[in-house]
């Protein structure tokens, strides 16, 4: 199977799936631990897949994708974006509804907290 192929069958098998450096419990960049923090403080079940455990999925996510940078975030097959998008769609109630839109489960109260403290 081909990196390629292999992120597609994660894209397609799971609600929500981030490409990150490290994993949700051990984040190894601070954009990827951004990332995975709201989504873990949000209650978001996700599939975590660690780049730096495989150059070959490392780089096809950046090929498959056309986007140069990691973390990457799939909502229901659809690239949301990087930690500066998710962390605006976070901000501005954006993610919410896109969660909403797509059937995948959160806790509204803690995403009214995140934007509360920032506020």
């Amino acid at each position: 199977m081909t990196a390629i192929d292999q992120i597609k069958q994660d894209i397609a098998s799971n609600d929500v799936v981030l490409y990150m450096k490290g994993t949700k419990e051990m984040p190894q960049c601070g954009f990827s631990s951004r990332v995975a923090g709201v989504l873990n403080f949000m209650g978001v079940s996700y599939k975590d897949v660690n780049v730096l455990a495989d150059a070959d999925i490392r780089q096809g996510i950046k090929d498959f994708s056309d986007w140069p940078t990691i973390p990457q975030l799939y909502v229901k097959g659809e690239f949301v974006g990087g930690c500066d998008i998710v962390t605006e769609m976070t901000l501005s109630g954006e993610l919410d509804q896109l969660f909403d839109a797509k059937g995948v489960a959160y806790n509204k109260d803690a995403a009214d907290q995140i934007r509360a403290a920032n506020a």
